[in-house]
């Protein structure tokens, strides 16, 4: 039994290794690129590779001789009708879904967003446009009650999606068939990549007064409850912190903003929780307003992490005369894939003379390009 696999990135490696253990010869992988990491594991175990000219389309060409099932793992690039003639029994996919529900790039999320109780995953037949081909094999699950799309695709549809394409795999080499069942579209739904949306919004913002409070101390559990608590005693909100267990020692810094009447008495209670083993001292500051002539906005933007997205962002900002006041990046695990999201959370001085329209044009654009999620939000 010889297969070509197409695919990339962690899911396809990963098939690469499952179907390692049946025994099939995968005789060629084919990824968008040289450096894919599908593409670094069959060179290592000396299987040719083809990386696409258009990371859209797999050619005829790149399937190999001989080939029996193509087998796809995580591609955007459609098998083109002459590639899938020259496999002798068509090719297969594993869509993250119960097909037809879901049908699209972004399965795994719309089945959180639509508070989906059972998700499934699909192996179909490579055929009639995206995701519509026949069903060789399914399996469900349950979603758990608050779990993220990563946390569901990692717990539950990868290693569904690993099972199923070696039990397919496994039944078209000792049968030399595959089961095809037709999708009844009438209960099909679509999953396209989550829309990029910025919204801007006016919001009143009462003044407020900050206290930074620095703790340093023995490390022992409660110290950041005890804080807490005392914070929402006085209607404060934790506003951001950074926080460390050093050679035994808890250090921590934390921002607080309070109603300007509850100041006193916070910092009176805050620092009421000092002792000889722990030392608290609290700095203390009225929030100010935008400079004359300029509103605050945050922004917060998701998406793929690349070198020169601070860059992108900030170049398409300053050609407004907006500034950055504020800047916390961060770089996350995605859902589906284990590559890199880039997240970012800013505060802009934005002139008035630039219209929320200008704004919202100028990221929406800036979305676009860098396809991440973008939220905006202005404070008056």
């Amino acid at each position: 039994m010889k297969l070509t696999l197409v695919g990339s990135r962690y899911f396809g490696a990963a098939v690469f290794d499952r179907l390692h253990q049946e025994d099939v010869t995968i005789a060629r992988v084919v990824v968008p690129a040289a450096d894919d990491r599908l593409a670094l594991a069959a060179l290592k175990a000396g299987i040719p590779v083809h990386a696409l000219e258009n990371p859209k389309v797999v050619p005829g060409e790149a399937i190999a001789d001989g080939t029996d099932l193509i087998v796809a793992a995580h591609t955007h690039a459609r098998v083109s009708d002459e590639a899938l003639a020259r496999s002798r029994l068509g090719g297969v996919g594993y869509h993250p879904s119960l097909l037809p529900r879901h049908r699209g790039i972004a399965a795994v999320e719309w089945t959180i967003l639509e508070g989906d109780a059972i998700a499934g995953g699909s192996v179909y037949h490579l055929a009639d446009g995206w995701d519509k081909g026949p069903i060789a094999a399914q399996d469900w699950c349950f979603v758990v009650k608050g779990e993220s799309a990563r946390d569901l695709w990692e717990r539950a549809l990868a290693p569904m999606g690993l099972e199923l394409l070696a039990r397919v795999v496994r039944q078209a080499r000792d049968t030399g068939t595959l089961p095809a069942f037709k999708q009844d579209d009438r209960y099909a739904t679509r999953a396209p990549m989550i829309k990029r949306i910025v919204s801007v919004k006016e919001e009143e913002k009462p003044m407020l007064t900050s206290l930074v409070v620095t703790v340093i101390g023995p490390d022992r559990p409660g110290i950041v409850s005890l804080l807490s608590a005392k914070a929402q005693g006085f209607g404060a909100n934790w506003a951001g912190s950074r926080m460390a267990s050093l050679a035994g020692q808890f250090a921590g810094m934390v921002h607080f903003e309070v109603p300007p009447e509850h100041a006193d008495a916070l910092t009176a209670a805050l620092l009421g929780l000092a002792s000889a083993e722990l030392k608290i001292v609290i700095e203390r500051s009225q929030g100010t307003p935008a400079p004359s002539g300029r509103r605050v906005v945050r922004l917060e933007v998701v998406g793929h992490d690349r070198p020169g997205i601070v860059r992108d962002l900030s170049g398409a900002l300053a050609q407004r005369g907006v500034s950055i006041e504020e800047l916390h990046t961060e770089i996350v695990s995605g859902a589906m894939t284990a590559e890199h999201l880039f997240k970012v959370k800013a505060e802009l001085l934005v002139p008035k003379s630039v219209s929320n329209d200008d704004v919202r044009h100028a990221l929406e654009v800036l979305a676009n390009e860098m396809m991440v999620d973008i939220e905006l939000g202005e404070q008056a």
